[in-house]
């Protein structure tokens, strides 16, 4: 799903010196991309090398119960695949991948554990060292050995190392998970998130000619915090401001600075159709 034009208040802040290269412009993307608030990017250091494997995964990472869960405390050696698109946890993307350094770390991943890292990079901010865990669920191998992949967010890793970059891009991670949100009523936010993109979308709709229709549920009895990060998902084109978002630890804080960018994007589309119905007032109809 994609929303229209966002508009929010949030300052860019760009860091010019991260130390991993930009994407290949031969890289394709077939995905859509929403503008939004750059995050602070740091410096990658390169790193001594590490025993650790990507292996290390739990195939049951969302379960709250599951002992084998990745912690914080859990330091592992992960292939990188910097892109100019943010990945959130639970989101798709797809991609196709023809560049020859991307297509070894496809036949590697493919006989391993199907995971790599999604890292946004971007020409003048430099590429972040907070990214999004990818896991292949389809793929599809061409006769000229390009790949068409599908792959679903899964844990958010910090880089904290880069232990080598060819043929391919590996580093050093730890996990990130966001911290209590303390007495904030996140299932308040969360539903206060819903009505607005709910509302945008019927604005927008209306905008651009569509028929009204009902939107469904778009939390589908998610909790909070990865409802939040299917919201932010949904801010396709606006990279750097879903990078600050995928960054934030905090759910409450990320449900909020959704709420506020929503709201100046529901002003932003009511203005926008109070100029369109008063126009179609005065000006004369139209001969066909």
């Amino acid at each position: 799903m994609a929303l229209p034009q966002l508009i929010s208040t949030h300052k860019p802040s760009l860091n010019p010196t991260a130390t991993l290269p930009p994407p290949n412009p031969n890289t394709n993307l077939l995905s859509k991309s929403l503008p939004l608030r750059p995050l602070l990017h740091r410096r990658l250091r390169r790193a001594d090398s590490l025993k650790c494997s990507a292996s290390s995964f739990s195939d049951n990472k969302h379960q709250h119960n599951n002992t084998n869960r990745p912690s914080p405390d859990d330091v592992v050696e992960l292939p990188l695949f910097p892109l100019p698109l943010v990945l959130f946890p639970g989101a798709t993307v797809p991609l196709q991948i023809f560049e020859y350094r991307y297509r070894i770390m496809m036949h590697t991943l493919l006989h391993t554990d199907l995971r790599f890292g999604v890292i946004f990079t971007d020409p003048v901010a430099g590429t972040a060292d907070v990214g999004c865990v990818g896991e292949i669920v389809r793929h599809e191998r061409l006769v000229d050995d390009r790949f068409f992949l599908n792959c679903k967010g899964q844990e958010r890793f910090r880089v904290t190392r880069l232990v080598r970059t060819k043929p391919y891009l590996v580093a050093q991670v730890t996990w990130l998970e966001d911290r209590p949100s303390g007495d904030e009523d996140v299932e308040a936010l969360a539903t206060e998130v819903e009505t607005y993109v709910k509302d945008v979308i019927r604005l927008s709709n209306r905008l651009n000619g569509k028929p009204e229709r009902e939107v469904p549920d778009l939390r589908r009895n998610l909790f909070p915090t990865p409802f939040s990060f299917i919201v932010g998902s949904y801010f396709h084109g606006a990279p750097k401001e879903q990078q600050a978002l995928l960054e934030l630890g905090d759910t409450a804080a990320r449900l909020k600075r959704e709420k506020e960018t929503l709201r100046n994007t529901l002003n932003y589309l009511s203005a926008a159709s109070a100029l369109k119905d008063a126009v179609k007032d005065v000006l004369p109809p139209r001969d066909d």
